[in-house]
C-alpha cells in the first residue's frame, strides 16, 4: 500500500501559493490570539491560556478561571472560540509545508523513509488538529461551569499530544526547508563556479 497525503485534491502547481497564503493567514490568527491572551497572563496562569490547557485537574483549573475574573474568562471564551479559526489554518499550513518537503525530496529520487515521515505528519497535523477541537470543547465546559475532573484531564491529555505533533510538523518543514534553501544555493554557487571557469578559459 502506497501512503499519500491528505491533499492530493490540490494541484501541485499551487500548493506552493496556497501554502504561502496560509502561513500569512495562520499568523495574523496567532498574533490575534496572542493579544487576546495577554489578559490571562496571572500569578496562577503564568502561560496564559496554555496554563489552563494543561491545568489538569479541576482544583488547579478552578484557580485559574478565579485569577482571571470574569473579564479574564471573557478572554478566555473569545480565545477559544478563535482558535477554532487557528486550528483549520496551522493544521493545513503546516501539513501542506510537510508535503511540499516530500515533494521535492521524491523529484530527488532520495530519502525515501524522510519522504514517508512528512506524509505520516501531514495526518499527523489533522489528528493534533481535531486532539485541539476536543481540548477545546472540554476547556470551554469548565469555562461554562462544569466541575468534572475527567474533562481537566482530557483537555491536558490532548494538549499534550497536540503540541508533540505540531512540534513534529513543525521542525520537520523548517529544517527541510532550510535544506532545501541550502541546496538550491550550492547548486547555484556551483553553476557560477562554472560558469566564470568557462568564461576564464575563452579569455585564455
Amino acid at each position: 500500500m502506497i501512503l499519500t497525503h491528505p491533499y492530493p485534491w490540490l494541484p501541485e502547481n499551487t500548493r506552493k501559493a496556497v501554502f504561502l497564503v496560509l502561513l500569512v493567514l495562520t499568523i495574523i490568527v496567532m498574533v490575534s490570539l496572542q493579544i487576546l491572551g495577554e489578559p490571562l497572563k496571572t500569578a496562577a496562569a503564568a502561560g496564559g491560556i496554555v496554563s489552563y490547557e494543561l491545568a489538569g485537574t479541576i482544583e488547579q483549573a478552578q484557580t485559574i478561571l478565579t485569577s482571571w475574573g470574569t473579564q479574564g474568562q471573557i478572554y478566555a471564551g473569545l480565545n477559544l472560540g478563535l482558535d477554532y479559526l487557528f486550528i483549520l489554518f496551522y493544521v493545513t499550513t503546516i501539513g501542506l509545508g510537510c508535503v511540499l518537503i516530500t515533494q521535492n525530496l521524491t523529484r530527488k529520487m532520495r530519502a525515501p523513509l524522510l519522504v514517508t515521515i512528512g506524509l505520516v505528519l501531514a495526518w499527523g497535523l489533522i489528528l493534533a488538529g481535531l486532539l485541539d477541537c476536543i481540548e477545546n470543547f472540554a476547556l470551554i465546559k469548565i469555562l461554562l461551569g462544569s466541575l468534572s475532573g475527567q474533562l481537566a484531564t482530557l483537555a491536558r491529555c490532548c494538549a499534550i499530544f497536540k503540541f508533540l505533533l505540531v512540534a513534529a510538523g513543525l521542525v520537520y518543514v523548517i529544517v527541510g526547508g532550510i535544506g532545501i534553501l541550502l541546496t538550491k544555493n550550492q547548486k547555484s554557487s556551483t553553476r557560477t563556479m562554472e560558469k566564470n571557469h568557462r568564461m576564464v578559459g575563452i579569455k585564455q
